[in-house]
């Protein structure tokens, strides 16, 4: 019996399974499991179709993981049956400083997570592109799913302009300057995770700012809060360690992508109850990173923080 087959009969791929075991969730993930489905309910179609949004997890050439984020006007997502994504953006309105457009025509596992920062409202969806052409891109769904609103800081889009193409982007491989700025103020990240056989993942995780930490010139340190028990991104990392981040700067109009690997802590002092009473960290070892503007003009307004976000040590 392969993974693939092993996920149909329990719900969970080994990597998975370990992490709930890890942690002693095991019961509470099975529970929890009911609300996975292979096509989006009827109630979170219109939702996904207002977004202008989405968090994509993909994967390039070489088989680094990238997370990245892709705007557009309401309704270039859109799903009709609920067993496809399209995602409508047309050539002359691709950021090809994202690899993300590359990654689809080279991989095609595609993580998803429609997320509504102002009502902390989110919907998951994992599948295959099975379309990528001058349209766009379709996205046959493997699995779809509602997140818990935990841990989202809450912000209305006031406004977004046109896009302006191409923008300016810089590379690197060191947390300095710049870079190591963003990461020390930033208060919402999103996570992308796979499985060779299971597909591509996208996630969110989100703090006080300060919450994820700068160990070294290529090392984070990240708490793991406690969540839905489900523990897919954990446990895609279980199996294979390579993953990607994605960090807006809602301040300066940038985003920024590191793809790198991940080492997951487990039952590690926390004096300062920085993970909420998991003991959990995962450590992100970068390999290089990319910051870049996005390709429309945002104007964000900050209404609050998550209630549930832990305290950070100073």
């Amino acid at each position: 019996m392969n993974d693939a087959t092993k996920k149909l009969a329990t719900g969970f791929h080994e990597g998975e399974r370990a992490a709930q075991e890890c942690a002693g969730e095991t019961a509470i993930a099975d529970r929890n499991i009911a609300v996975l489905s292979d096509t989006v309910i009827g109630g979170a179609r219109p939702f996904i179709a207002k977004q202008f949004m989405v968090v994509v997890g993909s994967i390039d050439a070489a088989g680094d993981v990238w997370a990245s984020l892709v705007f557009g006007k309401p309704g270039f997502l859109h799903t009709d049956t609920g067993r496809a994504i399209q995602i409508d953006v047309v050539p002359k309105e691709r950021d090809l400083a994202d690899p993300v457009w590359d990654n689809m025509a080279a991989h095609p596992d595609l993580g998803m997570l429609f997320i509504e920062l102002g009502s902390r409202r989110r919907y998951r969806v994992n599948g295959t592109v099975q379309r990528l052409d001058e349209r766009g891109a379709e996205v046959a769904i493997r699995e779809a799913y509602p997140n818990c609103p935990k841990y989202i800081q809450r912000r209305h889009l006031r406004q977004m302009g046109e896009p302006s193409l191409p923008v300016q982007a810089a590379h690197g491989t060191v947390l300095r300057g710049a870079v190591e700025d963003i990461l020390r103020r930033a208060d919402t990240l999103f996570v992308a995770s796979r499985h060779a056989e299971t597909g591509a993942d996208a996630s969110h995780r989100g703090g006080q700012p300060g919450f994820i930490k700068v160990v070294n010139d290529n090392t984070l340190r990240i708490p793991d809060y406690d969540g839905n028990s489900l523990f897919n991104t954990l446990g895609n990392f279980n199996v294979d360690p390579r993953g990607g981040l994605c960090i807006p700067d809602f301040r300066h109009g940038q985003l920024l992508q590191l793809t790198g690997s991940v080492a997951v802590k487990w039952q590690q002092d926390d004096p300062a109850n920085e993970t909420g009473g998991t003991r959990r960290f995962w450590e992100f070892t970068v390999d290089k990173w990319i910051l870049r503007d996005t390709p429309q003009p945002l104007e964000w307004e900050y209404l609050d923080a998550s209630p549930f976000n832990p305290p950070v040590a100073v």
